[in-house]
């Protein structure tokens, strides 16, 4: 099977979706679409998007239906984006300065780019764009070293290839093939049609690291899989369960968040876990008695808003 999760602006959980595991991820967006305005009466929302999700044939029907869209171009194949976005001059302008530290928000720079009346998003993050050159220049030192002892050798491997120049009596590294490398440093291109400043446009196609998280947490800490069910209807029983829970862990993350903590899932939950209570009756009376609050149990509670209950309390 195919799971979707919809997310709002703020990357809480609204609805998931689910599909036979044999479809296209281009023909999962328009439907999904309609059932959003149907069911939340939502009049005008922003679909962003990897640029694989969605066809020639569904950026058409989103035009129509008048949907603005943020997609990730493909720099490399597509001719426009490589030979006319990418090479458009034009000052970048900062969104996001650099950091002393890696833990800091990553640096980004954008400038907008117009072919036509399509248009273009140019994103750069001048971090990666120096560890690009670093990785590239410490392939060409292995790549001149490999020329030396086989240079036959490297003509079927992919890494190598794309910064040779192969002629029939020998095999040398190409200048211009390098430099044309190095125009794609640290660089990531968006089509959008989304009335948006050019900063607010590359902030939102950050935010999908978002859905990459829910799906993260789905399959690992809340272990959706693997689903032993044969029957559709207990098979979207069992997803559906998964996202509720989902709900309630990013509501209390953002609670936590507010309240100023920040703890690990695992200790989170080991503490809630040991918290417990038990019934004793004895001369006609029935007693609750609460194990102790330990760990980060009671900042929890007080995170959520939910009084602990008395470590002994009669029971009515």
């Amino acid at each position: 099977m195919v799971v979707g999760a919809v997310l709002d602006n703020r990357g809480n959980p609204l609805c998931c979706e689910m599909w036979p595991g044999n479809t296209a991820d281009v023909k999962t967006l328009i439907p999904v679409t309609d059932r959003i305005r149907e069911r939340f009466h939502v009049g005008q929302f922003c679909v962003v998007a990897d640029r694989g999700m969605i066809s020639a044939k569904t950026l058409k029907e989103l035009e129509q239906r008048k949907i603005p869209y943020i997609l990730g171009a493909r720099m490399r194949r597509v001719k426009e984006v490589r030979e006319e976005v990418l090479l458009r001059g034009g000052q970048f302008r900062e969104v996001r300065p650099e950091g002393e530290s890696r833990q800091d928000p990553s640096p980004l720079q954008v400038k907008e780019v117009w072919v036509k009346d399509r248009r273009y998003v140019v994103c750069l993050n001048p971090r990666e764009a120096r560890k690009d050159e670093q990785d590239r220049q410490i392939l060409l030192e292995a790549l001149k070293e490999k020329l030396k002892r086989d240079p036959k050798a490297l003509i079927g491997n992919r890494g190598y290839r794309k910064y040779l120049k192969i002629d029939r009596d020998h095999i040398q590294i190409d200048p211009k093939k390098v430099e044309e490398d190095a125009r794609f440093d640290g660089k990531w291109v968006l089509q959008t049609t989304a009335d948006l400043p050019t900063d607010r446009v590359a902030l939102k196609y950050k935010e999908l690291w978002q859905v990459e998280q829910v799906f993260r947490d789905m399959k690992s800490i809340l272990v959706t899989r693997p689903i032993y069910h044969q029957v559709d209807e207990t098979i979207r029983g069992h997803v559906f369960c998964s996202f509720l829970a989902l709900v309630l862990r990013k509501e209390l993350d953002g609670r936590l968040e507010r309240a100023g903590y920040s703890f690990e899932w695992a200790d989170l939950k080991q503490d809630l876990k040991a918290l417990q209570e038990i019934t004793l009756a004895e001369n006609g009376k029935r007693l609750a008695i609460r194990s102790e609050c330990r760990g980060v149990c009671g900042k929890v509670f007080q995170a959520v808003g939910v009084g602990i209950p008395p470590t002994i309390r009669e029971l009515q």
